[in-house]
């Protein structure tokens, strides 16, 4: 069956349709020898949160994974289309950043920001390259909800106010500070407590022309300063910018970023100006034990040299453009799908009836392996249709 990241296993029969076929890869898994499929159920039941988000009647047991593919447990496989999240930026366990990690791990994991050690200042000089002035001081987390967490106190540290704007259909975070800001269905709580490039969560809304540099003027006009979360649509996801705000020609005061940062290893963070960052420091000794560790931080170099050496922003860019001309011809085709929009490797495939499909691979995605995807996906809209004539 087609899940909501869109993958698709070797195995699924298509009744009397033509199975789509799979593209060729050159990787063979390992042998699954760990804990049984039902053992594993019970385990989740008895021990992991009740709150459920698995997209299959029957969860799938990932084992292993390689660039833009993932096996099961007994051997499948499948092509990513939602790369964890959006957030394995440049394939599962890519090469080079896997010989990274694994230097790095057999040199030092761990000290705290106390003492120095030369991953984390390489990171910064790589990071703040790609940004534009006044935003070249850094601040490493470990996860997007913490970055944003952290970018609401520089802002109100900053500004002296404590009203924050966050859009309609916002999500910044599952933490307790982030939910404020937090207008997602199952996601949104009712707690009294905002940001944005392009709306990911929310079915990848992408904003008028001219909105966002308005919305700029206005926080401005009244002493407040402006966020932009980078946790999707940053590090060349959208194709014709490395970071979303670019593409509104707007210039925000915080920034933050996580997901593809790390290529899946823990890691965000929230860039700013000399000027934010005093204000902070002023008003908080700020302090964070794993964030810029020294595995995080050789990782993050490793996933910034990848994106440049095999220019992923470009092929971002010519396949992400691909795959949205073809996802759209199935809106002509099907009556049920009522929208195709995005950018670059972030596109939404919304249905008439209130549900949006969110595409957003690994950027080392080929044109071949969005044939096989838009198949899938045809041949479920097809089964769809022809369910409910009978």
């Amino acid at each position: 069956s087609l899940s909501t990241g869109a993958s698709w296993t070797s195995r699924t029969k298509l009744s009397l349709h033509t199975k789509p076929k799979m593209p060729p890869c050159d990787f063979t898994p390992e042998r699954y020898q760990s804990l049984a499929y039902d053992r594993v159920l019970e385990i989740h039941k008895q021990h992991l949160s009740p709150v459920g988000t698995a997209y299959f009647q029957k969860p799938l047991l990932l084992h292993q994974g390689h660039m833009e593919w993932l096996f099961d447990s007994e051997g499948n496989r499948y092509l990513d289309f939602f790369s964890g999240i959006v957030t394995v930026s440049v394939g599962h366990c890519h090469p080079k950043v896997n010989a990274v990690a694994q230097k790095q791990l057999g040199r030092l994991w761990h000290t705290s920001s106390v003492f120095f050690h030369p991953p984390i200042h390489e990171y910064a000089e790589k990071l703040s390259e790609l940004l534009p002035e006044p935003l070249k001081v850094i601040f490493l987390t470990n996860s997007g909800s913490e970055a944003n967490d952290l970018a609401m106190l520089m802002a109100r540290a900053h500004s002296k106010k404590t009203d924050i704007i966050s859009f309609r259909g916002a999500y910044h975070g599952c933490s307790p500070y982030t939910l404020g800001l937090t207008n997602v269905g199952p996601f949104k709580m009712e707690l009294p407590s905002g940001m944005g490039c392009q709306s990911g969560v929310n079915g990848v809304i992408q904003y008028p022309k001219g909105f966002l540099k308005k919305a700029f003027e206005l926080v401005r006009e009244r002493g407040g300063v402006c966020i932009a979360d980078e946790v999707q649509t940053g590090f060349g996801r959208l194709g014709s910018h490395f970071w979303g705000f670019q593409t509104h020609d707007v210039l925000p005061d915080i920034v933050t970023m996580a997901k593809g940062i790390g290529n899946g290893f823990p890691m965000a963070a929230v860039v700013t100006s000399p000027e934010i960052a005093k204000s902070l420091a002023k008003c908080l000794s700020h302090f964070n034990t794993f964030g810029g560790n020294p595995m995080a931080c050789a990782i993050g170099s490793a996933v910034l040299e990848v994106i440049k050496e095999e220019n992923l922003q470009g092929n971002s860019q010519e396949v992400g453009t691909y795959t949205l001309l073809k996802f759209a011809k199935l809106r002509d085709e099907f009556e049920i799908v009522g929208d195709v929009r995005g950018k670059g490797l972030m596109i939404g495939i919304e249905m008439v009836q209130d549900k949006t499909f969110r595409i957003a691979p690994s950027m080392c995605i080929t044109k071949p392996d969005v044939d096989f995807a838009v198949e899938v996906f045809h041949s479920a809209l097809t089964q769809h249709v022809e369910r409910r004539a009978k």
